[in-house]
C-alpha cells in the first residue's frame, strides 16, 4: 500500500512537470520577475575581483570602523586648537591684518636669508613681534613681506635699513609698500567675522533642515561642515601660518565648499526613487570627488603662479580644507547616513 502511494506521488509530479512545460511562456511572468530581481540583487552584492573589488566591498562593510578616522583627526584637531591657545592665548597665529601693525612688502628677485632677516629685525625691535616670509611667483621668489606688530608710533626706518643692508640695494632703488592696520580695529573685525561664521552656520543649517525635513541628516551636513572646518584650521596652525583677513574670507569660502558635497551626497541618497542605498553613494562620489579634484587643480595653479600673499594664503586655506574634505564627506557623512538608514530599515 505505501509502495503503491509513494508511486502515485512520483507520478503526480511528473505530470505537474509535463503541465508547466505546457504552460505558455506569458503565464509564468511573475515567478520569472522575481526570480530575476532575487539574481540581479545577489549579483549587485557579490564581491567584485581585483583590488578595486576588495576596496568597494571594505568599503561597505566596514563603514562603522572607517567613520572612527574623522573622529579621530577631528578629537586630534581640537587638542591642538586647545593647546594653541593655552599657550599662546590665541586659537589662531593672527597677522597684523588682523591683531594690527605694519606688513612691509620688499620687491626683489635677490635670494636673501629670512632667518638672518628676521633675527637682525628682532634685534633691532626687541619689544615687538615680527615674522619674515618669502614672496614666490610661480614657484620663484618675487620678494620679502614682513609683519610687525608696530603701533603708528613706531619708526619703520630701522626695517628699510636692514633690508637694504642685507639686499645690497640702496634704499633709494627699494621697492617696498606699507600697510598699517590699527590694533583695536584688527580686533573688531576678528570678533564681527567669527560671529560672522556662528551666524552662517545657523542659516546654514535651517536651509539644509528645510529642505530635507529630517533632523539626523540636516545635522550630519552641518557636523561635517563644522569637522572640515576645525581640521583645517589644525593643519593650518601646525604649518605655523598666520591668519589674514584673505584667510577668513578663504574659512567662509571652504564652508560653501564642504556643504556643498554633502548636500549632494545627502540628496541622492534620501530622494532617490530607484537602486540601493551604494547605487546612491556611489553615484554621488563619481560627481563629487570630480568636482572636489578640478577645484584642487584650479587653485595649486593658482597657488603657484600668484604674485600676492593674499590669494597665496587663500588657496593654501582651500587646498586643506578641500583634502579633509574627501575625507569627512565619503568616510563620515556616508557612514552617518547608512547608520540613519539602516536604523530606519532602508538599506
Amino acid at each position: 500500500m505505501a509502495n503503491m502511494n509513494h508511486l502515485s506521488k512520483k507520478a503526480k509530479r511528473r505530470e505537474l512537470a509535463k503541465a508547466k512545460r505546457a504552460l505558455p511562456v506569458e503565464a509564468v511572468p511573475e515567478h520569472s520577475e522575481e526570480t530575476h530581481h532575487k539574481s540581479t540583487h545577489h549579483v549587485h552584492h557579490k564581491k567584485e575581483k581585483g583590488i578595486k573589488g576588495s576596496i568597494k566591498y571594505f568599503y561597505e562593510h566596514n563603514y562603522k570602523v572607517l567613520l572612527l578616522i574623522p573622529i579621530i583627526l577631528l578629537v586630534l584637531a581640537v587638542a591642538q586648537i586647545g593647546l594653541q591657545a593655552a599657550f599662546t592665548g590665541d586659537f589662531v597665529a593672527k597677522a597684523t591684518s588682523i591683531k594690527g601693525g605694519q606688513t612691509l612688502t620688499f620687491l626683489t628677485g635677490l635670494e636673501l636669508d629670512t632667518d638672518l632677516l628676521e633675527q637682525k629685525i628682532d634685534l633691532a625691535y626687541p619689544a615687538n613681534d615680527v615674522d619674515v616670509r618669502t614672496l614666490t611667483s610661480s614657484g620663484v621668489g618675487a620678494g620679502y613681506i614682513v609683519d610687525a606688530d608696530f603701533d603708528e608710533n613706531v619708526d619703520n626706518t630701522r626695517v628699510i635699513e636692514i633690508f637694504s643692508e642685507q639686499s645690497g640695494i640702496a634704499q633709494s632703488e627699494i621697492e617696498f609698500s606699507v600697510n598699517m592696520i590699527g590694533s583695536s580695529l584688527g580686533d573688531s573685525f576678528f570678533k564681527e567675522t567669527i560671529v560672522a561664521i556662528l551666524i552662517a552656520f545657523l542659516f546654514m543649517g535651517i536651509v539644509v533642515f528645510l529642505y530635507f525635513k529630517v533632523f539626523i541628516p540636516s545635522l550630519a551636513v552641518v557636523w561635517c561642515a563644522i569637522s572640515d572646518i576645525v581640521i583645517t584650521l589644525a593643519i593650518f596652525n601646525l604649518f605655523g601660518f598666520k591668519l589674514s583677513t584673505a584667510g577668513i574670507a578663504a574659512f567662509l569660502m571652504l564652508i560653501g565648499y564642504s556643504v556643498d558635497t554633502d548636500i549632494l551626497l545627502s540628496t541622492r541618497v534620501l530622494k532617490r526613487k530607484e537602486g540601493s542605498v551604494m547605487d546612491a553613494i556611489y553615484s554621488s562620489i563619481k560627481t563629487g570627488t570630480t568636482m572636489t579634484i578640478t577645484t584642487i587643480a584650479a587653485g595649486s595653479v593658482a597657488l603657484i603662479v600668484a604674485n600676492s600673499a593674499v590669494m597665496q594664503q587663500i588657496m593654501t586655506i582651500l587646498l586643506i580644507g578641500l583634502c579633509v574634505d574627501l575625507v569627512i564627506t565619503w568616510l563620515q557623512n556616508t557612514a552617518l547616513l547608512r547608520w540613519y538608514l539602516e536604523k530606519k530599515g532602508q538599506h
